[in-house]
């Protein structure tokens, strides 16, 4: 399979990356061990988790989807066919989102522990910290760098203006640079990112790792009603796509898909392939079968008339 280059780190991913939020959560350990193995298996190599998987659960503090995976990698004994990246700056306890320079050095032992690993190969600010220094936070990353704990720096949900902000510093004062981007991003939630921030993105040669690239699952075409809510713990989620916009991204998933002969998933993660920047969309799959589909998207090529049409539909 054909990698990509995931932006100026040096890695090479396939274009797919396995979500690791449902590690812990709606798929159980061996469910989840079954899950990354047929990853592997298939050709693909980014994994992507945080800290914060999943404190959402009651009873749940964080850190149960880094400790599968963890369990996973001391099982078989190696990483080093894998990429795995995960994140610091989620409401861990603090109560508030955190960049400063001892929780990032603190979270990243426990991270590495909870992983069973050395070094973290990509290591992503979750989230903005506007309270913090950009300084205080690249210069963490650049200690955790220089002792060997973490391969390269990402950043998450940052906006263009302080994505920018973010490179400058690292210019201007020799610190590691984010190389990675983790935005928003579907046929159905597109402002977030096009415009100037892919167009930063492309610029400065980052890599794109979208989330959120199937909308909660919508773009699977399974929920049509409030009444499908239930298939998922997802559900109630969905309800804002359930519009005339919704309906159309999936009558023109519904169209390719036909004339591809593939899964609306499959469409609509091909779509995000194809765009300017992407490096690979995040996806997640709490069984062996729904994880056979989603990397079936790797294999598709969409067309220029069906990437205009699904290009319209959207907006």
């Amino acid at each position: 399979m054909d990698k990509r280059p995931l932006g100026n780190t040096g890695i090479d991913v396939a274009p797919l990356a396995l979500g690791g939020n449902v590690f812990g959560w709606t798929a159980d350990e061996k469910t989840s061990f079954d899950v990354l193995d047929a990853f592997v298996a298939g050709g693909f190599n980014l994994i992507d988790t945080a800290n914060s998987y999943s404190r959402w659960v009651d009873g749940h503090h964080g850190g149960e989807s880094e400790t599968v995976i963890g369990r996973w990698v001391a099982k078989r004994g190696r990483h080093d066919d894998v990429v795995i990246a995960t994140k610091v700056g989620s409401d861990m306890g603090l109560g508030r989102k955190c960049l400063r320079r001892e929780h990032i050095v603190e979270q990243a032992e426990a991270s590495l522990e909870r992983l069973q690993v050395e070094r973290i190969d990509l290591y992503q600010s979750h989230w903005d910290d506007p309270d913090t220094p950009l300084d205080e936070t690249l210069e963490a990353y650049d200690q955790l760098i220089k002792q060997g704990k973490v391969r390269a720096i990402g950043a998450s949900n940052l906006d263009a203006r302080r994505l920018a902000e973010a490179l400058g510093v690292s210019r201007d004062k020799s610190l590691p640079r984010y190389e990675t981007l983790q935005p928003h991003y579907n046929l159905l939630v597109r402002d977030e990112f096009e415009g100037s921030l892919q167009q930063l993105c492309v610029r400065e040669r980052l890599g794109v790792i979208p989330y959120f690239s199937l909308a909660a699952g919508f773009l699977t075409g399974k929920y049509r009603s409030e009444a499908d809510f239930a298939k998922s713990a997802r559900g109630p989620g969905i309800k804002k796509y359930l519009n005339a916009r919704g309906a159309a991204v999936l009558a023109a998933l519904e169209t390719v898909a036909g004339r591809e002969r593939a899964a609306l998933a499959q469409v609509a993660l091909a779509w995000l392939m194809a765009q300017p920047g992407i490096t690979a969309p995040i996806a997640s799959a709490t069984s062996v079968a729904q994880l056979g589909e989603l990397m079936g998207a790797a294999r598709l090529t969409l067309d220029p008339e069906s990437l205009r049409l699904l290009d319209a539909s959207g907006k």
